[in-house]
């Protein structure tokens, strides 16, 4: 069976309760991951907004929204960036300018873990992760 690892895009819209991406994570569930990035990419989302003075009024839904978050990666398989992704986003890196450029770095990470993985990337980011040579791409939210 495959292994479907959703993008930090497809997990913020899973957790804001995305019905075709809640369906699917359902109907995979067990077969479905993040990825360490998409934790810290979640994590750095919820300080920047817990650390905005003008959303100090909202401080109790933002809490419980990041709590909901936490509760998330609790139950969901986090895959990590071990040596082999570290091997493959620099053979990425290398192979192509394109894929060099900061603006897709953590993009890279998680497509280096998925390739490693053999998994499929669940993704509306199209844009990016198909400059990425054998990785395989859905889109939930279609």
């Amino acid at each position: 069976m495959s292994l479907w690892i959703l993008d930090t895009d497809h997990a913020s819209l899973f957790l804001a309760g995305n019905k075709s991406i809640t369906a699917q994570v359902d109907k995979y569930s067990k077969n479905v991951a993040i990825t360490v990035v998409t934790v810290q990419e979640l994590f750095n989302g919820w300080v920047g907004r817990l650390n905005n003075p003008a959303q100090a009024q909202k401080i109790t839904q933002l809490y419980t929204k990041l709590w909901e978050t936490t509760e998330f990666i609790r139950v969901i398989t986090v895959l990590n960036f071990d040596a082999n992704a570290e091997n493959c986003y620099q053979m990425l890196r290398q192979s192509s300018k394109n894929l060099a450029k900061n603006r897709i770095e953590k993009d890279l990470r998680i497509a280096s873990i998925t390739l490693t993985q053999n998994a499929i990337i669940v993704t509306r980011n199209y844009k990016d992760f198909s400059q990425i040579p054998n990785l395989k791409i859905e889109n939930w939210e279609e």
